[in-house]
């Protein structure tokens, strides 16, 4: 999964973070790297939301930091995001094995 706004907040979920760190976390554990107009415009909107908020002025490191609404939000993604693991877990689970033809190919 690679949508900023949970991958932002999974990140300051561990603890404050500035932009750079943000980025360099979410790549660490999602394996997703995000441009920063991707990264700086989802942050301006998790803001205006009030799921994050800037901790005081370090200039260009503005730090920031999960809300309680933030962490509400992410609570409620994770849950969403279980149940489509366990679905599709469940029916991988029951899917026939592939068919090997005689050259050893699928079908």
């Amino acid at each position: 999964m690679n949508d900023p706004t949970t991958l932002i907040l999974t990140s300051l979920s561990s603890g404050e973070r500035h932009g750079y760190a943000l980025q360099q976390d979410i790549e660490r554990f999602a394996g997703v790297r995000l441009g920063p107009g991707t990264l700086y415009g989802a942050i301006a909107r998790l803001e205006e939301r009030g799921l994050i908020e800037a901790v005081g002025d370090a200039g260009r490191r503005r730090p920031y930091r999960l809300t309680a609404a933030g962490a509400d939000a992410l609570e409620t993604s994770l849950a969403q995001m279980r149940t489509i693991v366990e679905e599709g877990t469940a029916g991988l689970a029951h899917r026939p094995s592939p068919v090997l033809n005689v050259a050893g190919a699928r079908t």
